[in-house]
C-alpha cells in the first residue's frame, strides 16, 4: 500500500480527493460541491488563542448528526479510564512485566486494549491512561471515537492501517501516530496481527515542546510529521459507531460508513511520525543531561514545564561523555514514568527489561540502573560508544499512575524486579587519601 501525506507539524493543510471538492475563499458556501455538507470539527474553545485554536472544516457526505441514532450503553470491561476504583491490594513498588501473550481468540483494536495504568481525571480533562493493544481482525462495519481524549498508538510488532474521518495512515514499529479527540477511525492489521503501545492523554492536545537554548533545530524537526491527504469510505450497509465517553462506552446503529469526509483543511487532524527521524542532542564532553532532550511530544498542564503527558524516546546515539556515568542516574521525581521497549536494549537496564515488556516507576519511588549496568559505566573503557538497534520510550505524567487489575494478576509480572539493585552495597572509604575520583580535571 502507497499512501502520500503532507508534511508539517501543526500547519494548516488542505486536502480533497475529488477535484473541486473544497471551497475557496470561505468555509460555508450556500451549496457546496457535489451536494456534500459543511462542518467544523473543533478540538479547543472558538476564543481560544490563534496559537492554540485548533480546528478544521469537513466537507462531508453526511453531516455528523446522521452517523448517530439512539444510543446504547456497551462494555469493553479491559479498558479503565481515570479516576477508575482501584480493586487490588498489590503495595507500593517499582514495577516491571514481561511481554504479554496476544490473545487466541478474534480481537480487534476496540477489544483488544488492554489498560496498564490511569491517571488524573477524565471528568475535569487532566491526565492519561497507559494501554496495550492486540489486534488480529479488522474493525468491520465498525468505528469508534473517543471523547475523553487523543490516542497516541505506537506499534511493537506488525502495521496497522488507521482509517480516519481526514484520511489513512500507515503505521509500523518505529512509528507513532496520533488520533485526535473526537475524530471517527477504524483499525485494520495489515500483517495478520499486531501488538504495541496506547497513551490516552485526557489534557491539552500533544504538542512540540519547547527547545530553549537548543535553538530552531534538532529533536523532533516539524518537517517529519505527516498528515493524511482526504480519502473517504462511500459504503451503504449497516455500521456501528462506538463512542469512549467519560469512561463509559456507548454504541449507536447507523447504515452507512461515517468516514465520508471528500475534502477538508484546517489544523485539526491526524499525523504519523517516524521516531528514527528524531535528532538527539547531548553531552559532548562530561555528565549526563536531564533526560527532557529526548522529548518528542509534550501535552501541557497549567503549570509551565510540568506535563500533563511527556512522550519521551531513548533512540539510537552516540555516548561521548569523558569521565562521566553514562547511563541514566539514580533519581526520584515528581513525575510518574510508564516505560516501554520497542526493539533492542534499553542502556540502564542490561536484563529483564525486553521488547514488548514494560515498566512503571511512580512518583518519588527511587530508580535507576541495575547492577550489571552500574558496574559496567563505572568501570569500562570510555571510547566513543554507539548504542544502535534500541528504542525505548517513556509516558510521563505528573499525576500518581493507578495500577489496574488486569495489570496487577498479570502473569508477567516480575516480582523480583527490585532485585536487580541488589549488590549496590555501601563502598564508602572515609579514610584520608583513599582512592577516590574527582570531577572535571
Amino acid at each position: 500500500m502507497t499512501l502520500h501525506y503532507m508534511p508539517g507539524f501543526g500547519n494548516d493543510f488542505e486536502t480533497e480527493a475529488l477535484p473541486g471538492a473544497l471551497p475557496q475563499g470561505q468555509n460555508s458556501p450556500q451549496r457546496c460541491a457535489y451536494n456534500l455538507y459543511a462542518e467544523q470539527l473543533s478540538g479547543s474553545p472558538f476564543t481560544a488563542p490563534r496559537g492554540s485554536n485548533e480546528r478544521s472544516w469537513l466537507y462531508r457526505m453526511r453531516p455528523s448528526v446522521g452517523h448517530i441514532r439512539r444510543f446504547r450503553r456497551t462494555d469493553l470491561p479491559f479498558w479503565k479510564t481515570a479516576p477508575h476504583i482501584i480493586e487490588h491490594g498489590r503495595p507500593l513498588g517499582p514495577l516491571r512485566w514481561d511481554p504479554i501473550a496476544a490473545p487466541s481468540e478474534p480481537v480487534t483494536f476496540l477489544t483488544g486494549l488492554r489498560t496498564i495504568t490511569t491517571a488524573g481525571d477524565v471528568y475535569t480533562q487532566v491526565g492519561m491512561a497507559a494501554h496495550i493493544y492486540f489486534v488480529n481482525a479488522p474493525m468491520v462495519d465498525e468505528y469508534f471515537f473517543n471523547a475523553d481524549g487523543e490516542m497516541m498508538i505506537l506499534p511493537l510488532r506488525g502495521s496497522i492501517l488507521i482509517f480516519t474521518e481526514l484520511g489513512k495512515i500507515e503505521l509500523g514499529s518505529g512509528e507513532v501516530a496520533v488520533v485526535p479527540r473526537g475524530m471517527k477511525f477504524k483499525v485494520e492489521p495489515l500483517e495478520g496481527s499486531s501488538t504495541g503501545y496506547v497513551c490516552e492523554n485526557y489534557g491539552a492536545k500533544f504538542t512540540l515542546p519547547e527547545r530553549g537554548p537548543i535553538g530552531a533545530n534538532c529533536l523532533a524537526n516539524s518537517r517529519d510529521f505527516k498528515t493524511p491527504l482526504a480519502a473517504y469510505e462511500e459504503k451503504e450497509s449497516p455500521s456501528r459507531v462506538f463512542v469512549k465517553w467519560c469512561g463509559q462506552f456507548h454504541v449507536t446503529e447507523i447504515g452507512h460508513s461515517p468516514l465520508d469526509v471528500v475534502a477538508w483543511h484546517g489544523n485539526y487532524a491526524p499525523y504519523k511520525y517516524d521516531l528514527r527521524t528524531f535528532s538527539p542532542v547531548g553531552a559532548l564532553l562530561f555528565d549526563h543531561p536531564d533526560p527532557s532532550i529526548f522529548t518528542v511530544l509534550t501535552a501541557p498542564s497549567g503549570e509551565a514545564g510540568t506535563a500533563n503527558v511527556d512522550f519521551v524516546i531513548f533512540p539510537e546515539r552516540w555516548v561521548v561523555a569523558e569521565h562521566s556515568f553514562r547511563p541514566p542516574w539514580y533519581h526520584m521525581n515528581i513525575m510518574s514514568e510508564f516505560m516501554g521497549l520497542l526493539y533492542g536494549q534499553y542502556d540502564a537496564k542490561e536484563t529483564g527489561f525486553v521488547p514488548g515488556g514494560f515498566s512503571l516507576h511512580n512518583m518519588m519511588l527511587p530508580h535507576g540502573p541495575d547492577k550489571t549496568a552500574f558496574d559496567k559505566a563505572s568501570h569500562g573503557e570510555l571510547g566513543p560508544h554507539k548504542l544502535s538497534n534500541t528504542m525505548a520510550f517513556m509516558f510521563e505524567t505528573r499525576f500518581p499512575q493507578q495500577l489496574t487489575q488486569y495489570a496487577a494478576a498479570l502473569s508477567g509480572i516480575q516480582d523480583d524486579y527490585p532485585d536487580c539493585w541488589m549488590g549496590l552495597d555501601k563502598a564508602f572509604d572515609g579514610t584520608p587519601g583513599s582512592t577516590a575520583q574527582g570531577g572535571v580535571p
